[in-house]
């Protein structure tokens, strides 16, 4: 497994790419879990990210106050690459892939009248329910016959 995954070189992917990448990760995590119940080789054991007993007796952190204690656990981490690589690698690529989904469908209901719920705009439910523009512009018969007959009076002061 090499370094992280970087979000930005993903979306410039296509979304064959993408599945494959998938499939990759997915099948180097199964690899990885298994080798953690076997007891498998050494270099794939270092993946797992588990501080062990060993790692424990080289760093005692029971002396160390509880914030400090954290800092140096997640320090001794730091130098084993870990299925939470493999892991994360897998969830950024499929949160790129669900991103890709909702834009082409985005662009896809660009112009149409009605749009899917979950592409519409969440804001709050008082807001959904509220009347849009054109519905509060519209007035009634009444209301039109009365501004035409009664307009409002024009006055002009003489100077």
């Amino acid at each position: 497994m090499a370094a992280r995954i970087k979000v930005h070189e993903l979306r410039g992917k296509t979304k064959a790419d993408l599945q494959a990448q998938l499939k990759e990760f997915k099948s180097e995590l199964s690899l990885l879990r298994v080798a953690k119940v076997t007891g498998g080789a050494p270099n794939k054991l270092s993946k797992m990210c588990v501080l062990d007993f060993s790692l424990a007796l080289l760093f005692p952190l029971v002396s160390l106050p509880c914030s400090r204690r954290t800092e140096t656990v997640t320090w001794i981490r730091g130098f084993f690459p870990c299925s939470k690589v493999v892991r994360t690698s897998i969830a950024r690529v499929l949160t790129v892939i669900s991103q890709k989904q909702k834009a082409a469908l985005r662009e896809a209901y660009k112009k149409k009248k009605l749009l899917p719920l979950d592409l519409r705009p969440k804001k709050t439910r008082a807001i959904r329910r509220r009347l849009t523009k054109h519905q509060l512009s519209l007035k009634t018969e009444r209301e039109k016959k009365r501004e035409k007959y009664f307009p409002m009076r024009k006055y002009a002061i003489k100077a």
